[in-house]
């Protein structure tokens, strides 16, 4: 039979960025944040700007890396590094390879998910943003949907 685990201490690696704390007031202020890390990327990639109180980027997390027209991660990845940072709100941002940024079906169900999933651990979703080279970002919060 194999013994329970007890866990010491949990320990994230980390990369310093260049970046000083941003405050974010509108998407395009995360937008400006989020085109440095995914906007040219060949699949998609999934990045989750964790926030303080005062709407500062305190770390992004490059969560999931998926395939040229998809990538799907579980709610439980997204608010890991939220946790572990003590992040009081989050922005989850994708790109789209294509340029166009209007959201699929999954998008939709999925920032649905992260949502609910944000108001049971005490950690706000405030904007789901879709990048793209072509078409600039789709917000939705600015479109009704979150």
């Amino acid at each position: 039979m194999e013994p329970v685990i007890e866990i010491i201490r949990i320990v994230q690696e980390v990369n310093l960025t260049d970046m000083p704390l941003i405050k974010i007031t509108s998407p395009v202020d995360a937008v400006e944040v989020i085109n440095k890390y995914i906007v040219d990327e060949d699949r998609e990639i999934l990045l989750v700007l964790m926030l303080n109180t005062k709407n500062q980027v305190i770390a992004l997390h490059r969560c999931h890396m998926g395939s040229l027209s998809a990538s799907v991660a579980h709610p439980r990845e997204l608010f890991k590094a939220a946790i572990l940072n003590n992040a009081a709100s989050i922005i989850v941002a994708h790109n789209h390879p294509s340029g166009i940024v209007t959201p699929s079906e999954e998008d939709i169900k999925i920032t649905q998910r992260i949502a609910h999933s944000g108001e049971i651990l005490g950690i706000e979703l405030l904007d789901h943003l879709i990048v793209g080279w072509q078409e600039g970002y789709y917000s939705f919060k600015s479109s009704g949907l979150l």
